[in-house]
């Protein structure tokens, strides 16, 4: 194997899943403490792809300069790392296994379910705990539409939707994260018991975001966008759109750390349908087990987007169950710790089955 230059920048992507490490001792590990082990690195540069099984990886850090091992050594570091679990109340989310959060819209307008729950807070709240009783781990709370065109919400409306629904899930002990882009919301949604803060912006909208998250010392989600600070949906021309967004999520956390966030509370979303097209969509999903390197758990959001229908006749937006389940197996497979849904108790019924096929195989 020819390598690049000594200044080539080096990303890592497990690959070559295996189903148990019974008998591979130095050749498989264990993928970010989860349930799925890997026997190989796909070793990505400018101008070079090629697979590097694990047994070979000490040989490879002597081949290449002091620099490039350095950050090989990180990347594997962080790709086997077992994931902290996240402390939400009274609850604990431990994430050596995929979780479902369950999606639930305060906003009239949202592409998928939009006004399905009414405005009354008493029957969204409602509809969240059967969310959680359906298996969901997390609720998640949101009261302005992200989709393409959408007209941004101001605050104070935010607030009104979001804050009565929060009060009442969290009263009941569910774990609740806000979906917000914005700083006020933040502070009121944490207020009413919110755990987490889910911000499609990475702390980027709102120039307060930062100080409010890293002030209360709660979770965060950092997801990924081309324009953070007009929406999201801008296209860009991506060299590499998986290498691309690993590195802007990779300098986004480093800003975040350095604002006053913990890592260990940081979690990443590497934006499916913001800013992307169905290819770098796929590309994405089919390598999301590379943002493992970033040592934070992932989130991934691909329960019934545009890429569903344009891959299954235009099916609408309520008729894209079949491509989510698959989506959130995918995400399952490649080691994802959060799975962000709409339909929570197939999905739930759908990773049970998986780790009933995992649990069977590490068993021997």
């Amino acid at each position: 194997m020819s390598l690049p230059p000594p200044d080539a920048h080096f990303h890592l992507r497990p690959v070559q899943l295996v189903d148990t490490p019974v008998g591979l001792d130095g050749q498989a590990a264990r993928l970010a403490g989860g349930m799925q082990w890997f026997a190989a690195y796909e070793l990505l540069a400018p101008k070079l792809r090629t697979t590097v099984p694990l047994a070979d990886f000490p040989a490879l850090l002597e081949r290449v300069s002091s620099a490039q091992a350095d950050r090989l050594q990180l990347l594997h570091t962080r790709i086997t790392a077992p994931r902290a679990p996240i402390a939400c109340g009274n609850r604990v989310l431990r994430l050596d296994q995929p979780l479902v959060a369950g999606i639930l819209n305060c906003t009239p307008d949202s592409f998928s379910d939009g006004g399905t729950h009414g405005s009354d807070p008493e029957a969204i709240a409602a509809a969240g705990h059967r969310m959680a009783e359906a298996g969901a781990a997390l609720i998640d709370v949101g009261g302005e539409s992200t989709r393409p065109g959408a007209a941004t919400v101001w605050e104070g409306d935010e607030i009104a939707r979001v804050v009565p629904v929060i009060e009442r899930l969290a009263a009941s002990g569910t774990p609740v994260s806000i979906d917000t882009r914005k700083a006020a919301v933040m502070e009121a949604a944490l207020a009413a018991g919110a755990h987490i803060v889910n911000d499609v912006a990475a702390l980027l909208f709102d120039p307060r975001a930062l100080e409010v998250v890293a002030r209360a010392g709660c979770p965060v989600v950092l997801m990924h966008s081309p324009d953070p600070q007009s929406g999201g949906h801008a296209r860009p021309g991506y060299r590499n759109v998986l290498t691309d967004v690993f590195d802007w999520l990779e300098q986004r956390i480093e800003a975040v750390v350095a604002g006053g966030v913990g890592r260990a509370n940081i979690l990443v979303d590497p934006g499916i349908g913001f800013g992307k097209s169905l290819a770098e969509n796929l590309a994405l999903l089919n390598g999301l087990a590379i943002f493992h390197g970033l040592g934070c758990p992932i989130l991934l959001g691909a329960s019934r987007k545009r890429m569903i229908g344009a891959l299954a006749n235009e099916a609408p937006a309520d008729q894209r169950l079949g491509g989510s389940l698959t989506l959130a197996l995918k995400g399952a497979e490649t080691g994802a710790q959060l799975i962000r849904v709409h339909d929570v108790p197939e999905t739930v019924q759908a990773l049970r089955v998986w780790r009933g096929l995992r649990d069977t195989a590490l068993a021997g």
